[in-house]
């Protein structure tokens, strides 16, 4: 019998089994697929490489007013897709040594459960103390004819040729990042989104210059259309039908309409642990579903889908059972970025959060166009934005889009968790010139 039996080996299983093994745990871990997750296999890491890779784009056509000649510049899809993959295989197989390295055993299969201490994986039944479900999420297909002609983000990182024509369904963080790529990789992109908005969550103001951008750049959007049926053609083209009444052809339709926690066939009804009406496990602060031995973290108990949120819930569940420490994660304040063209980040109240919320705020702000994009005659502009409140004069909400937003947003989260005021970021010495130097600039 194991202390510790992890379903799933993405970024939270895999930190939740090497921190219990550290603290002495006889620990396995069940992955029916390969190790690393959707963070590492078909998320967060290959799609950033997409995005720079689809960022010299730009920086070609930028480079001759920097005194550049590049010319016959050529994109291959090929190369940049093997590449990746490439890279997504080197990443998973560290991922793997870390395991072994901490002693975790590998069970290959997909694991369900028999009882509160029992999975079987492939024929094998396993017994543990503690199980902990880390069974990630899955993208969401919408439930109408011929949707199952579309891929989703999972497949996007395989095709065999860039598509021409490419229609993506969603309004979301992986609908604009996807729509940035393979815009600036050449592919004529339309955007649909069922609603009237896109990045619902963010800053108004940020995502509505986002979108601003995205229609400059050629991006088509399309809103209040969700999907009717989908109908393919005898050339393999897609024809998608709106309910709208408006019809859009295309050569790949891609699903970006949020993601789904991988609870089906688990049998979590054997075992005791409820789950809610979307799918997801439900779990108290403490990561503990209801029945006492068996916890859950990430995705799978869609409360924050962020892989730094899942490895700050595998650690304190670690920390909590197998290291006498018992930790709870605080949700407050958490930062997050899109990385579309440009990046966009976020962190704390929007304005119309903190209005709600606090009633008198006070809004800086600086619209600029960045000194790279100036010389590169770019008319493309940066919006900064400091919520504060006015009773307080904490800064309370920071986003930004433009250009390395993220890489900025990062340092500026710190500030904003700790509470520091409007004036104690007017009291930081600018580093000149740069583009994060507005933030304490702002008036």
């Amino acid at each position: 019998m194991y202390d510790l039996l992890v379903i799933g080996a993405g970024s939270g299983g895999v930190r939740a089994a090497r921190v219990a093994a550290g603290y002495g745990a006889k620990v396995a871990i069940a992955e029916e697929y390969r190790i690393g997750g959707t963070c590492v296999i078909r998320g967060c890491v290959p799609k950033k490489l997409l995005v720079y890779g689809a960022h010299f784009a730009e920086d070609l056509e930028d480079a001759a007013r920097f005194g550049w000649r590049i010319e016959n510049a050529q994109f291959e899809w090929t190369v940049l897709r093997d590449n990746v993959l490439a890279e997504v295989e080197r990443l998973s197989g560290l991922y793997t040594q870390t395991l072994r390295n901490h002693n975790v055993e590998i069970l290959r299969g997909r694991a369900t459960f028999r009882s509160s201490t029992e999975v079987e994986i492939d024929g094998r039944i396993v017994r543990a103390k503690t199980i902990l479900i880390a069974t990630g999420a899955r993208p969401h297909i919408p439930d109408r004819p011929g949707c199952e002609h579309g891929i989703t983000s999972n497949e996007a990182f395989h095709l065999d040729a860039l598509p021409r024509r490419i229609v993506i369904a969603g309004g979301g963080y992986i609908a604009n990042e996807f729509a940035g790529i393979f815009n600036k990789l050449g592919s004529t992109v339309t955007v649909i989104n069922r609603s009237d908005q896109i990045l619902r969550g963010y800053d108004e103001q940020i995502r509505d210059r986002l979108l601003q951008i995205s229609l400059t750049k050629g991006i088509r959007f399309l809103f209040n259309a969700p999907i009717d049926r989908v109908e393919k053609r005898p050339d393999g083209t897609l024809l998608v039908q709106l309910q709208n009444g408006e019809s859009v052809e295309c050569d790949t339709l891609m699903f970006a309409t949020g993601r789904v926690p991988n609870t089906d066939g688990l049998g979590c009804e054997r075992a005791g642990v409820e789950i809610d009406e979307r799918g997801a496990v439900k779990v108290d602060d403490m990561n503990r579903t209801t029945c006492p031995s068996i916890y859950a973290v990430g995705d799978v108990t869609n409360r924050v889908q962020l892989t730094p949120v899942a490895i700050r819930e595998a650690q304190a569940f670690a920390d909590t059972v197998f290291g006498g420490k018992p930790t709870k994660v605080d949700y407050d304040c958490i930062p997050s970025a899109v990385f579309s063209h440009p990046p966009l980040a976020g962190v704390g109240l929007t304005e119309s959060e903190a209005r709600n919320r606090l009633g008198s705020i006070k809004i800086y702000t600086s619209d600029f166009r960045p000194m790279k994009h100036v010389l590169a005659n770019r008319n493309e502009r940066a919006l900064y934005k400091l919520v504060v409140d006015n009773a307080t004069g904490r800064v309370v909400g920071a986003h930004m889009i433009g250009p390395d937003a993220p890489e900025i947003l990062q340092v500026v989260a710190i500030a904003v968790k700790a509470g520091l005021t409007k004036e104690q970021f007017d009291q930081t010495v600018a580093i000149h010139p740069t583009m994060a130097e507005e933030l304490v600039l702002l008036k």
